[in-house]
């Protein structure tokens, strides 16, 4: 592919041709050494602009096929991926403090998750190889995305999940015919595992901080919000985080722009981790190397106490000069509320992390008000519908009377007022 130079190891900068199983750096090993895709801006440059976009129909990422690593006479998942609304949600900036406040709700993407972006990528990667097989670790997201889009091709998938992934999630694998391995421990223990059947059945490896391409799907996430903004860059972009692999996309994407000349600016990106698993907040502000962290959280999708893709989410948010945040569970189910009652956006806990700490973020003045923000919501609330509903509180319960009901009707605040 012209497009495509080569991989690079983002920790000693050593090169490998972007070949079938390259993943990571020999040097530096399979932990450390993570790599990238690196492109030929120039080529991209000669030969792609904005108004070749302008005058694409194909409303997916595929649209953005220029940026990608795939090859464009190769085979696709069938599912439509990308292309999420991008809204101006004047109400919700109101009550946080901000001017100008855009969500990009990716819980629209077809199994409901911004995961879809990798996982399509993957399919396609796998797809070029003819893998019989592809395999993950997930807790939750990631597996779904995976085996809807592998199903569009037909390609069997066995994905392992910890045994709290919820179980919405766990019912999307199985209705997409994935052989799901629950494994009766944490994310770090249903990895493990993985990686152990990966190795020894050389099955297609989706795993997103050893695969290099999975960054590459999700970065098409800024490229498209980019375009949706008529190529206008924002002040900050704000996105929760887990395995770190969303947040290095999202940066990326806005780095691969710039280098081949479709914006002018970088924006700065602010990631949010939950409290109760927060590894890399704090490595970001201790400036230490990472460290296990518990997986406390009931935001299922960025428990993960081993980010395995921690580095490169590190070096994404220090290279835009952004910042780390927390937030605890109450404060992420209140964002759920908070998106839905202002924006008719449903967004699940770890998909609406990232709105509870833009509210923070504001709060605190680290983000001023007349800052234009983009804040990604990355899943659908009807992935946890448990959560939402703790999150929203129970309906009310009235018998079949009607003189019931005024009373109950005439209690509720401002309803008829």
């Amino acid at each position: 592919m012209k497009k495509v130079k080569h991989l690079q190891c983002i920790r000693c900068g050593k090169t490998y041709p972007a070949d079938p199983g390259t993943y990571t750096c020999t040097e530096c090993g399979a932990k450390a050494g993570i790599l990238d895709v690196v492109y030929d801006y120039d080529y991209i440059a000669k030969n792609y602009s904005k108004e070749y976009f302008a005058n694409n129909k194909e409303y997916s990422i595929w649209r953005y096929e220029p940026f990608l690593p795939t090859d464009p006479a190769g085979p696709k998942p069938k599912l439509r991926v990308g292309w999420s609304p991008l809204y101006k949600t004047d109400r919700l900036a109101e009550i946080i403090g901000l001017e100008t406040l855009y969500m990009k709700d990716d819980g629209q993407n077809p199994t409901a998750s911004l995961k879809d972006r990798a996982s399509a990528v993957a399919v396609a990667k796998a797809a070029e190889e003819k893998a019989p097989l592809i395999a993950c670790s997930s807790t939750g997201n990631a597996a779904s995305s995976l085996a809807g889009n592998a199903a569009s091709l037909g390609i069997k998938t066995c994905i392992f999940v910890p045994g709290r992934a919820p179980a919405g999630k766990v019912a999307q694998l199985r209705i997409f015919g994935a052989n799901v391995i629950s494994v009766q421990g944490s994310y770090s223990d249903a990895f493990k595992l993985s990686a152990a059947a990966i190795e020894k059945y050389g099955w297609y490896n989706r795993n997103a901080a050893i695969n290099p391409y999975l960054v590459e799907g999700k970065k098409t996430v800024t490229i498209e919000v980019c375009e949706q903004l008529n190529w206008e860059v924002p002040d900050w972009v704000v996105f929760s985080v887990g395995d770190g692999c969303t947040i290095a996309g999202a940066w990326k994407g806005f780095v691969d722009l710039y280098k081949a000349g479709f914006i002018n600016k970088l924006p700065k990106v602010a990631g949010v981790q939950a409290e109760g698993c927060a590894p890399i907040t704090k490595a970001f502000h201790s400036n230490q190397p990472l460290e296990p962290a518990e997986e406390n959280t009931l935001a299922d999708s960025i428990a993960v106490g081993v980010p395995r893709n921690g580095e490169k989410a590190l070096r994404a948010v220090r290279q835009s000069g952004g910042t780390y945040i927390n937030v605890s569970d109450e404060e992420i189910l209140a964002a759920m509320r908070l998106l839905g009652n202002t924006s008719g956006i449903f967004g699940e806990p770890a998909g609406v992390a990232g709105l509870a700490g833009l509210k923070k973020l504001v709060a605190e003045g680290i983000i001023d008000k007349k800052e234009t923000v983009v804040c990604a919501v990355t899943g659908n609330g009807l992935k946890d519908v448990n959560n939402a509903i703790k999150a929203a509180g129970e309906p009310i319960k009235v018998s079949p009377d009607v003189n019931e009901l005024w009373d109950v009707l005439e209690n509720i605040p401002g309803l008829l007022s």
